[in-house]
């Protein structure tokens, strides 16, 4: 009778330590980018690069679960921790960081609710949401910067609304992209193990950004900040959208330190001319990360129509124009032996009348999964229509590819499962035949036919068998794999 309760409390106390583990975590994070962000604070003015809004605002939106009460929560604390730890009065502290909150809370509402629904910047239209969002969080923010720069800082509330909206939306347009588009480990370390080496295509737009930094810095003038475009461009079109907003992140923080520190910005006395410098590059960045987003979509839409050119839409595997293709080219590159088989489902019409079309597609569904797992990653597979398919084995002698086939025929006579609990059996009939590229060039349309020819002979033995002839003039073998079968398709009730 306890080990319920015990059962209940253990769940619980799992619940609130995951819950004040992910609550330390944002603590911690919002922490440590206000100390960066106080680290570029001239004395008696705001930050001039300030992460902390952007890193919360991504963390909210990227894990859903942190946007509840504790998650601000620990948002509030980790913002307050940073300020009173280095000296900040606690009324200042409240104030700023009020406004900090304000903002963030502004600009979630504003993103979550884009009919975009998307987080990762998949779609070109997100970045258009994400801008509004940035825009609206900026201007909360510069509400209380127009009450409280003539209060903290001396300064006029036009200014203090100006320069607190550009420098959020800033931020959030610089730091956002990179958060939103970042992926998760899990696919991250799945992309490294399939392409751990970069392409000779992926160094140059890396390389002329560079020289466009080196540039702008030896060159200097207002000018400069806009040397970098025209490789941030170049990169959209070759990178994904995460590499691209790095590169893109990098490139602004570089051009905000590169204004900073030029002399041209000591010339300009209207301070409104530095907040409209800053809102610029903002928007200067936004240009490559909308590209990659359409090179993206623009990509995975040639893959699916790609997909749907070559693969046969019930079973997966190559439909026949895309097998034809690959065979053909797969034979001509051909320096060993290669064998073609030609499978065909006993009886097929039978399974279908008897037990429905979505009977019949399971069993084709099966079947395909069967050769699958007794094929070589190098084989081609490919349906020819109907219940008919056809395979190139390449590099294979006649024992091997006698014995794929008797494997492949005693795995079609397992029954097949359906929704209704009953099992359909069948059995397949197997045409082969083995060429060998030095006695002369392949042809797939030759191999077709002797195997072909084989599978007819086949379903005339009685079905449920394979037959094998070598790709020439001589009489092919008479060797039968299997039994014939009394009936070939039958029900199994189970």
């Amino acid at each position: 009778m306890t080990s319920k309760p015990r059962i209940r409390l253990l769940g619980t106390s799992l619940s609130a330590q995951s819950a004040f583990l992910s609550a330390a975590i944002v603590a911690t994070a919002i922490f440590t980018a206000c100390l960066f962000g106080i680290w570029t604070r001239p004395v008696g003015f705001l930050a001039t690069f300030w992460p902390a809004n952007a890193l919360m605002l991504g963390l909210l939106i990227r894990l859903p679960a942190l946007a509840g009460p504790a998650g601000w929560l620990a948002g509030a604390a980790g913002f307050m921790a940073a300020d009173l730890s280095t000296g900040s009065p606690l009324g200042k502290a409240l104030v700023l960081n009020g406004a900090n909150l304000a903002g963030i809370a502004t600009a979630y509402l504003v993103y979550m609710r884009s009919p975009t629904g998307q987080s990762d910047l998949h779609q070109p239209a997100s970045m258009l949401y994400l801008l509004l969002a940035a825009a609206a969080g900026g201007a909360t923010a510069g509400l209380v910067g127009a009450v409280i720069n003539p209060l903290l800082f001396d300064g006029g509330a036009l200014n203090g609304w100006a320069f607190w909206f550009a420098t959020e939306f800033v931020n959030y347009v610089a730091i956002l992209p990179v958060i939103l588009s970042a992926p998760s480990w899990s696919n991250l370390r799945k992309r490294l193990l399939q392409s751990p080496v970069l392409r000779k295509a992926d160094i140059p737009p890396a390389a002329a950004l560079a020289v466009s930094f080196s540039a702008a810095s030896l060159i200097g003038g207002p000018g400069a900040i806009v040397f970098p475009v025209p490789a941030l461009l170049w990169c959209g079109l070759v990178y994904p959208i995460f590499p691209t907003a790095v590169l893109t992140l990098i490139s602004g923080t570089w051009a905000l330190i590169f204004i900073s520190t030029s002399e041209f910005l000591f010339q300009m006395h209207d301070k409104m001319a530095i907040v409209s410098l800053r809102l610029g590059i903002s928007l200067i960045a936004v240009t490559p990360i909308m590209l990659a987003c359409v090179m993206q979509n623009r990509n995975d839409l040639i893959a699916r129509l790609r997909d749907l050119a070559t693969r046969d839409p019930l079973t997966g595997i190559a439909n026949r124009k895309a097998f034809r293709d690959t065979a053909q080219t797969l034979l001509e590159q051909a320096t060993q032996p290669t064998a073609l088989l030609m499978f065909d489902l006993d009886h097929f019409k039978d399974v279908n009348d008897t037990y429905g079309h979505a009977a019949g597609d399971k069993v084709l569904v099966a079947f395909t999964e069967r050769v699958r797992e007794r094929l070589r990653a190098n084989d081609v597979f490919g349906r020819l229509g109907g219940e008919e398919f056809a395979a190139v084995v390449p590099n294979c002698n006649e024992d091997q590819i006698v014995s794929l086939a008797e494997r492949i025929r005693l795995a079609s006579r397992m029954p097949v499962k359906l929704d209704d609990g009953r099992s359909v059996a069948f059995t397949t009939s197997i045409g082969m035949t083995i060429g060998n590229p030095v006695a002369g060039p392949l042809s797939l349309d030759a191999m077709l036919h002797v195997a072909d020819d084989m599978l007819y002979r086949a379903k005339g033995a009685g079905r449920d068998r394979a037959e094998l002839s070598a790709l020439s003039a001589t009489p092919p073998p008479t060797g039968i794999l299997g039994a014939p079968c009394a009936a070939a398709v039958h029900a199994v009730q189970t």
